[in-house]
């Protein structure tokens, strides 16, 4: 099969998602440019802040979501099931699943004066609901950030190169964001002086690769090592505390800004490499119904999250992008915008792995023993671009991807914040991030991203489950349709229950008592969500249908 009509056909799909499914949905809102969004009605210099413009906010969301998941999942996926399954759930999924779920987050939000999706589930379902998925997102986040930090540390080991490209990006976007928010220079000229120096730093660090050794020092008469892959994870989650409590126009907006262009970019290359070169796909369509890590559904659509559906966008879109968006004109192009973007990266990570990797076995010792599904995409970059790029590819995908991690890290980080503070009444920012950062950091630091990744996914997908059932929710309190959100909610709950009963009993077979402990915590938070829910929406339902009967004798 030639890649490049895979590639036309799911390009095509996601474009007609965009212009009519999602102008469909987008009705339902009723939105108004002339209504004042929350970043302008609560205004408070640090988390709600009109962005200078809707790009520079769609690069912030875009980043935010993005992270390197839509390339991780897919290639687990390739290497477990095959292509075939893998590029159907990322279109349909997208199109028909993830759009709408990051799309109506975010309006939910705006209507809510901002608040974050768990508390939208306080004044649609109850206060114990908003309790219960406030600790459920809490959990999930604190995986996010375990394994963001994992696969950081794995990438700046694997190719020493990125590392001044990656660190140098954060100074370049302190400096951006000073010149367009408070010199107030022209955003072209800024951003073609801050792309320009930012390819400069990457030629650098072509030239002056840079790595960290381990350490190794005796307390008293106990000695310590620590390892380069230990202190990579201790460095990203010391930067991961400060990014996260900084003011978001001083770091997150300017460099998610910048980091957008960068992933435009390398899409733009990865599919001229397509069109250039059209290698054929070398892997197979299909391997088999249950893989090591499970059958094909459930596990499949928990593997591939990003790219498809993620509960971590609902976070995302919540608890930052509302927060930061000026008009409601701009939240279609940018809640399901960004989701078809971010699925078109998933395909380019799908289509140039499955093309320029000869076998199965090759793509599976790489991600076993060679850098991950990470390197695996540097490999497949490199191949398709190589007429273009030449060898400069692999160094491009890597600094791209890093830069997308770090982005995801922090602005997990962040909504962890949030939610602490929410929990556990804490004011501090400073108290409340070193507590997310903590329990991130010792998971990170338990080295087991393999069985990390799918509860990950999981627990990623439940939250896109339960977030869609607050949305249906809201959407029902306030008399509008819920036919776009409620059948993929009642999907993606059956999926993920099915998954974290599959994944509780491999971690009892295995002894993974930690990661059994959180799936089980998970369920049960899950359960008792669903409970809640149940009951609001057979009264919304009674309360309808009664409005129904006495409009009819009327």
């Amino acid at each position: 099969m030639n890649s490049l009509i895979l590639a036309a056909g799911a390009i095509v799909l996601f474009w007609l998602g965009y212009q009519f499914y999602s102008r469909w949905f987008a009705k339902i809102w009723d939105i108004d440019a002339s209504r004042k969004t929350p970043a302008i009605a609560n205004y408070d210099g640090v988390d709600y802040v009109p962005a200078k413009h809707w790009t520079i906010l769609f690069g912030h969301h875009f980043a935010s979501i993005a992270g390197a998941a839509p390339v991780i999942g897919p290639i687990i996926a390739l290497s477990l099931w095959g292509w075939a399954p893998a590029l159907i759930w990322i279109v349909l999924g997208t199109v028909l699943f993830g759009g709408i779920h990051d799309f109506s987050s975010l309006m939910v939000s705006l209507r809510s004066k901002g608040r974050s999706i768990a508390d939208v589930a306080s004044a649609t379902i109850s206060h114990r609901a908003k309790v219960v998925f406030s600790i459920f997102i809490w959990l999930t986040l604190i995986l996010v950030i375990a394994v963001f930090v994992h696969f950081c540390a794995e990438t700046f080991i694997a190719e020493p190169k990125i590392v001044i490209p990656t660190a140098g990006l954060i100074p370049l976007a302190m400096l951006i964001g000073f010149m367009l928010y408070d010199v107030k220079f022209n955003q072209i000229s800024t951003t073609i002086l801050g792309l320009a120096v930012l390819g400069g730093l990457i030629m650098l660090g072509n030239n002056i690769p840079l790595g960290l050794v381990k350490l190794s020092f005796k307390v008293q008469e106990y000695t310590l090592n620590i390892k380069s892959m230990e202190l990579w994870s201790i460095l990203l989650l010391v930067y991961a505390f400060f990014a996260s409590i900084t003011p978001v126009h001083i770091l997150l907006q300017p460099r998610d800004y910048l980091c957008a262009f960068l992933l435009v970019a390398g899409i733009v290359l990865g599919f001229a490499g397509l069109v250039v070169s059209h290698p054929a796909i070398q892997l197979p369509a299909f391997i088999t119904w249950k893989a090591e890590t499970g059958y094909l559904w459930p596990m499949l659509f928990v593997t591939i999250a990003c790219g498809a559906i993620s509960g971590f966008h609902s976070l995302v879109a919540s608890g930052t992008t509302s927060k930061q968006l000026d008009n409601e004109r701009h939240a279609r192009k940018i809640g399901y915008g960004a989701m078809v973007v971010e699925g078109i990266v998933a395909l380019l990570a799908l289509l140039i792995v499955a093309a320029a990797i000869a076998n199965i076995a090759d793509l599976r010792q790489i991600l076993d023993t060679g850098g991950g599904p990470v390197t695996a995409f540097a490999k497949g970059f490199t191949s398709v671009t190589r007429p273009l790029l030449g060898k400069w590819g692999g160094l491009i995908a890597i600094t791209i991807l890093n830069a997308f991690i770090l982005t995801t890290l922090d602005t997990a980080t962040r909504i962890g914040r949030y939610l602490t503070q929410e929990l556990l009444g804490i004011k501090n920012r400073y108290i409340s991030t070193v507590i997310v950062i903590a329990f991130g950091g010792f998971l990170a630091l338990s080295g087991k991203w393999s069985n990390i990744w799918p509860m990950f996914g999981t627990a990623n997908q439940l939250v896109a489950a339960l977030a869609l059932i607050v949305v249906t929710s809201w959407l029902l309190s306030h008399r509008k349709s819920i036919k776009f959100t409620l059948l993929p909610a009642l999907i993606m709950l059956a999926t993920t229950v099915a998954a974290l009963i599959y994944q509780i009993i491999r971690f009892f077979k295995s002894q993974e008592w930690l990661l059994m402990f959180i799936a089980f915590a998970l369920l049960g938070l899950a359960f008792y969500m669903l409970l809640e829910v149940d009951l609001i929406l057979f009264r919304a339902f009674k309360r309808r249908k009664k409005e129904r009967v006495v409009q009819g004798y009327v």
